[in-house]
């Protein structure tokens, strides 16, 4: 069903709940592998390094899909393509409960985060079609809340699945998840009326100042990665957390980021201006995470609190970076936009994890931290440009 004018009533809350919730369960399934990393190592044999290949493995399909569904969104709108791609998520998750192959769930990982990706540029797209660019912000917070709550659900509720019905029942449920979120979305996200544009790949591609927010992104989602993608392996390994203790930590991480991500977004708002609160994001990334490098030898306490302000502030910024991004392509070519931006985080989520193990085997866990918390503030650094910030002002 699609409207013949610019929605602004409240109906526009509706779909932006639905297309944060699709893309939750989306979220869960990519965060999962790190929730289960004990798990699956300790049934499957696997090395540190394994398990990252394991960690990073849902990221590496969505690098050759997501540029693709944006552009898909862009011509054929956002509830098919959403509908589409969860639900062939949800039915290439299914086989990963009843296989134990190390390559086999590698692959099925990729498969699946691919399929599924087609929910980032569909609900970010929704976005720019039902909010005006005085609510984008706050309401692109709101969407990207869906990776605290995603991760956050994966976190409360896997270890507890594992603990009674081992990998293949953590596996079904999140199959059931990403199907929910199909059904549902297709159900409630409706599509905007709006002219079909051409070279929307192309235009993409060549804007100088979307590679700027994109590279900057990427250089953020270093911290990100590392912080959600190993925390429950140190605490565990490390601190002799159990795997549900840990998974507590990681909730409560996802919970400041959920905080941190709605604030931002209406700052930015307010301002009207998405580069400078991203800046500051950078800035506040590099500090926490190089002050928990420095405290890791310190007690329990101190090394969670340390580890959960760093973590929700390394969460932050997404919302900010796909509105600044969106913006700067206008919303005929926003699904393009958004799946770009997503291709180069999907491409650095995929690098991280192995190369940050390997790291960690190679040095130790506090030179690693100290080393990951350079990239947000090269990040930041590379926003300071006054070409995107204007652009991104004079949106």
């Amino acid at each position: 069903m699609a409207a013949s004018t610019r929605p602004l009533g409240r109906y526009r809350w509706a779909v932006l709940a639905a297309g944060t919730g699709a893309q939750a369960a989306y979220i869960a399934l990519l965060t999962a592998p790190a929730v289960l990393a004990p798990a699956l190592r300790d049934d499957l044999g696997l090395s540190l390094t394994q398990a990252g290949v394991v960690i990073a493995a849902p990221w590496v399909g969505p690098i050759g899909t997501l540029l693709p569904w944006g552009l898909l969104a862009d011509r054929v709108g956002e509830r098919r393509v959403l509908a589409a791609g969860l639900g062939l998520c949800a039915a290439l998750t299914v086989p990963i409960a009843f296989t134990s192959s190390f390559a086999a769930i590698v692959a099925l990982l990729g498969a699946a985060g691919g399929a599924g990706a087609s929910v980032n540029s569909a609900s970010g797209r929704a976005v720019m079609s039902w909010f005006g660019p005085a609510e984008r912000g706050l309401a692109l917070g709101i969407r990207q809340t869906s990776t605290p709550v995603g991760t956050a659900v994966a976190a409360l509720a896997l270890p507890g699945i594992e603990r009674g019905g081992g990998l293949e029942a953590a596996f079904l449920f999140l199959a059931a998840l990403t199907l929910t979120g199909a059904i549902v979305g297709g159900a409630i996200v409706r599509d905007v009326q709006g002219r079909s544009v051409a070279g929307g790949a192309r235009r993409v591609l060549s804007d100088p100042r979307l590679w700027t927010i994109g590279a900057s992104a990427g250089l953020y989602l270093i911290a990100q990665v590392v912080i959600t993608g190993f925390l429950v392996l140190y605490l565990h390994d490390e601190r002799g957390f159990s795997i549900q203790r840990a998974a507590f930590v990681l909730a409560a991480i996802q919970g400041l980021a959920v905080v941190l991500r709605i604030a931002l977004g209406r700052w930015s708002d307010l301002l009207g201006d998405r580069i400078g609160p991203l800046r500051v994001v950078g800035l506040a990334a590099f500090a926490t995470l190089a002050a928990t490098a420095a405290v890791l030898g310190a007690p329990n306490g101190v090394v969670v609190a340390a580890l959960v302000v760093a973590g929700g502030t390394a969460m932050s910024w997404n919302g900010l970076s796909f509105a600044a991004a969106a913006e700067l392509a206008g919303r005929e070519r926003s699904g393009a936009a958004i799946g770009f931006q997503q291709t180069i985080l999907s491409a650095t989520a995929t690098a991280v994890p192995p190369v940050f193990a390997a790291l960690v085997g190679a040095t130790s866990w506090r030179a690693a931290f100290a080393l990951v918390a350079l990239a947000p503030l090269l990040g930041s650094a590379m926003l300071s440009g006054g070409r995107v910030t204007a652009a991104a002002q004079g949106r």
